[in-house]
């Protein structure tokens, strides 16, 4: 600085202390320093480096245990190569090689152009992020798109690396799922170089003599801003929410997700209920539905019981509660419940104050004053519409109906039997294309099921053959 007027670096990064499980700093004495080559011996190198770099920004202290680089593993490294696995076990059995194949991303399903427009997007924040020396909002971000990845696009493309026939299709998702599991390798390259040097060898160096001979040695991604479809994103983030909603509301009535129901509806705005809309058919298939329904607002599906929270505000406003109280009581109740709900404050006109009380006004006030309450300055009671289950998120809610017919019980339990005969083909090693012999024997009410869903367990569960024994007299 002094010889050359500036200083000698341009970004400084200061880091904050590992701590250990529990949050105290690392001590001999204490007996909690944790010994890192036990950690690189059992978890891994990559697994360690990931958790380091994503748990949070490097100037913050962090927590760090085995406990901490197990849940790494097992919520983005397991997700990642559970996916890579999925694509080389389907790859394999088919022979396909990516180079012989081309289908232009104009031309396949809805899907893979989401998807695709998705990573590149990513491309562009990681390497906004990296530039940025944020290698934590990086590699969040970087975990976001492996979960959609794996928990969105995969689960509802399996049917289309299942199917025997090759058609464009087909040859539509081994085209898309490898370009994007080759450009996390190449985005994961500076977090997990290990990982990402396997993924890069099986998938590309090793099926091609005209390529770098490491993900290392690999130019960097540049996004495609032509693939990307900014439309189409948010309306498959709003499906997606949606979808989420449903099944929150699933769990806390406990009806399971191969159960059938009759109804979801939605309450949103109009742009998320378009969005809605336009993937009706994806949601209504993820949530398991017979049929969406649309309302404009969440007071619709609910009604809400408004009070003050005297913990919050009694000491604010001391002995003029009742006048709080009172103006709380006045509020409209659906738009109030709808805001607190979501998260925001409302403002509140209380009565002129008491003379001689204590409170955040001058006492004897004769005009109202107008103050604005947090969220959870109130207390709210939510009522449900009677036959639903209801979650909301901002401002999108999602009712579930909890009414089941016989005719959706049946097909719920046929659902039941096939994921119960899948499970018995992989306990008895049986491999994914096996054509089987399939006999069920049980109560009256599988006979009834199969007499009216027997055709579709046998195409779901490749049977050739359905034989029914009749219940024991």
């Amino acid at each position: 600085a002094l010889l050359k007027g500036r200083s000698c670096y341009r970004n400084v990064l200061c880091l904050g202390h590992i701590l250990d499980g529990e949050g105290r700093k690392m001590s001999k004495r204490l007996g909690n320093v944790v010994d890192p080559w036990t950690i690189l011996d059992k978890q891994g190198a990559d697994a360690l480096r990931w958790y380091l770099l994503t748990v949070s920004s490097p100037w913050f202290p962090r927590r760090f245990g085995p406990d901490n680089v197990d849940e790494v593993i097992r919520k983005f490294i397991l997700t990642l190569w559970n996916t890579y696995s999925f694509y080389t076990l389907y790859a394999n059995i088919d022979g396909f090689n990516p180079a012989e194949h081309d289908v232009p991303v104009a031309d396949r399903p809805l899907m893979d152009r989401w998807i695709l427009g998705d990573l590149h997007i990513l491309i562009n924040k990681v390497t906004a992020e990296l530039e940025g020396y944020d290698a934590f909002a990086a590699g969040r971000a970087i975990a976001d798109f492996v979960d959609e990845l794996s928990n969105w696009y995969v689960r509802r493309s399996r049917r289309r690396f299942w199917k025997s026939e090759a058609d464009a299709d087909k040859i539509a998702a081994y085209l898309t799922l490898n370009a994007c599991l080759v450009t996390l390798s190449k985005l994961l390259a500076p977090f997990t170089p290990f990982l990402a040097e396997e993924l890069y060898q099986n998938l590309v160096a090793e099926r091609s003599q005209d390529v770098p001979e490491s993900v290392h040695l690999v130019d960097w991604p540049v996004a495609d801003e032509a693939l990307i479809d900014e439309d189409l994103s948010f309306r498959m983030a709003v499906a997606r929410q949606v979808v989420n909603l449903g099944r929150a509301a699933r769990n806390a009535t406990q009806i399971k997700t191969r159960q059938p129901v009759a109804k979801a509806v939605v309450a949103c705005g109009e742009r998320q209920r378009a969005a809605v809309q336009s993937l009706a058919a994806v949601v209504a298939e993820e949530l398991n539905v017979k049929e969406i329904e649309y309302v404009a607002s969440a007071s619709e599906l609910v009604s809400y019981v408004i009070k003050p929270n005297y913990r919050t505000l009694g000491p604010k406003f001391g002995k003029n509660m009742p006048a709080v109280a009172a103006a709380v009581a006045a509020l409209p109740a659906d738009e109030t419940g709808d805001r607190i709900a979501s998260g925001r404050s409302v403002m509140v006109t209380v009565a002129p104050l008491a003379a001689g009380a204590d409170a955040v006004e001058p006492s004897g006030a004769t005009t109202a004053y107008e103050y604005e309450f947090a969220s959870d300055d109130f207390v709210i009671e939510t009522h449900q519409r009677e036959g639903y289950q209801v979650e909301r998120e901002g401002g999108v809610a999602v009712a579930i109906s909890t009414v089941l017919s016989p005719e959706l019980l049946s097909e719920g339990l046929a659902r039941e039997l096939v994921h119960h005969i899948q499970n018995t083909r992989k306990a008895a090693d049986f491999e994914i294309d096996d054509r089987v012999h399939l006999w069920v024997d049980g109560p009256a009410e599988i006979t009834e099921m199969l007499a009216v869903h027997g055709d579709w367990v046998k195409k779901e569960t490749l049977a050739v053959s359905l034989r029914v024994s009749a219940p024991a007299a």
